[in-house]
């Protein structure tokens, strides 16, 4: 297959949505990650999305949409704290879980009761839905289980060849998936932390609860309720350790770990000014937002670079830390060393 490259003019952005519209594949920047987009009411667009992702058909996809008006036909109901959950965050880096109504494909949804809805803030994203006319199911833009692309080239080194399209946008400003909030109850839970943080949702919904799974993996048979619970997810070619606690504490276990993998070709990921002798080292910034929004690029860098082991610092506590940790726990497949403070 050839994939097109596509430039964010007008033009461009139209035949793309009309690729969209008849049952291809897109790929497409929102201020998250770049999602790989279908037509979401065309089971057979959708079924192509699993393929070229190599993604299991029991992990369900978010429908993004470019207007409130077009939740209504996606659901069949919407609670007062959901209303109110998405006139506080909608248009924004946030994912809402709501019934299903009988338009939404099985293949959407992996055959659940209920449907993922976002409204992405990203100019480029809002005008390519717009422009197809369609909700669009896009789960992130890359081959199952690698760190999410926040780059077009991202995206191009994973699926070219494999999709129709891909636009060609700016870098996402937010770097982790969306923030998902389960609405469907009487008290919403959150699933996944993002963009949007927990104390952000309480401020709206105080009883909102967090969901047990988000920095643990889930156990045999269950089922996952949203995306990014329960299979392997943002890994590099590398194998990654997480090392957490105070940073001269980090700093002491990680210049310990080095010398121990002297053999391996080793990075560190360093949230803090810390040093290290003989290791490929990237900055990812100092708080946890910072360090989120370049999170997924490193980890594509260090496999760039021909990376063997990568340790990454966690050293920094504040209302981001919760989707940092779970994506990053993922990425190392929870093997988390905490260390003791100095």
């Amino acid at each position: 297959m050839q994939t097109k490259i596509f430039k964010t003019d007008d033009n461009s952005i139209e035949e793309a949505g009309r690729i969209l519209k008849d049952g291809g594949l897109v790929a497409f920047p929102t201020e998250t990650v770049y999602g790989l987009g279908g037509n979401a009411l065309m089971p057979d667009s959708v079924k192509k999305i699993y393929k070229a992702k190599g993604r299991p058909s029991d992990n369900p996809l978010i429908v993004h949409i470019a207007d409130l008006e077009d939740i209504k036909p996606l659901v069949s109901e919407i609670n007062d704290n959901a209303k109110l959950l998405i006139d506080a965050f909608m248009p924004g880096p946030f994912t809402i879980i709501l019934r299903k109504s009988g338009i939404v494909p099985d293949t959407v949804t992996a055959k659940m009761d209920t449907v993922a809805i976002r409204f992405p803030e990203n100019e480029t994203a809002q005008r390519l839905i717009r422009a197809a006319g369609v909700p669009i199911a896009a789960p992130s833009a890359n081959i199952s289980g690698k760190p999410s692309p926040t780059r077009a080239s991202h995206v191009i080194d994973d699926l070219s060849g494999r999709i129709d399209g891909i636009i060609d946008g700016e870098n996402c400003m937010v770097g982790v998936e969306s923030t998902i909030v389960d609405a469907t109850g009487d008290v919403p839970v959150l699933l996944r932390p993002g963009g949007i943080t927990y104390d952000e949702i309480c401020e709206i919904v105080p009883e909102t609860v967090i969901d047990e799974h988000i920095l643990n993996s889930l156990s045999e048979g269950e089922k996952p309720l949203c995306p990014g619970m329960k299979y392997t997810h943002y890994s590099p070619e590398a194998d990654v350790y997480v090392v957490e606690g105070d940073v001269r504490a980090v700093r002491k276990k990680i210049n310990e770990l080095l010398e121990k993998s002297s053999d391996k070709h080793c990075g560190v990921l360093t949230m803090s000014r810390n040093t290290y002798n003989d290791a490929l080292i990237i900055y990812g910034g100092m708080t946890n937002k910072e360090y989120a929004k370049g999170l997924f690029a490193n980890l594509r860098e260090f496999d760039r670079l021909g990376v063997d082991v990568v340790f990454a610092e966690l050293c920094c506590d504040d209302e981001y830390s919760m989707a940092v940790k779970n994506r990053i726990y993922k990425s190392a497949g929870h093997k988390v060393i905490k260390t003791l403070d100095l």
